[in-house]
This record gives structure tokens, sequence and C-alpha cells, in this order.
């Protein structure tokens, strides 16, 4: 579980990527999509909020 937690930090740039770990290209660009997926969700999450907040 502590693996996961390391890298969603890692996903929303909070921590340094291990410098010892491999990299191929499709672990790079996996990476990216699950990036790109990630943070559109929590801006997702954040609006989905703010509309419940100031409902009109």
């Amino acid at each position: 579980m502590k693996n996961f937690w390391n890298q969603i930090a890692q996903y929303l740039y909070l921590k340094k990527k291990d410098p010892n770990e491999e990299v191929n290209t499709n672990t790079k660009l996996m990476h990216g999509m699950n990036r790109i997926s990630l943070i559109v969700f929590l801006f997702a999450l954040l609006v989905i909020m703010l509309r419940a907040i100031f409902k009109h």
C-alpha cells in the first residue's frame, strides 16, 4: 500500500521519482496517461464540490 501512495505522490509532483527505477517507453507513457487522468479526476471532484457548495 505504501508503494501505491508513493506513486500517487509522484503523479501529482509531490515527490521525486526514484533515480534507480528502470524506465522504458511503455511505462513512461502509461505513467503519463495515469497522471493526466488523475489530475482531470481531481479537477472534476473540485468542480462538483464547488457546485454543491454554491448551489443556486
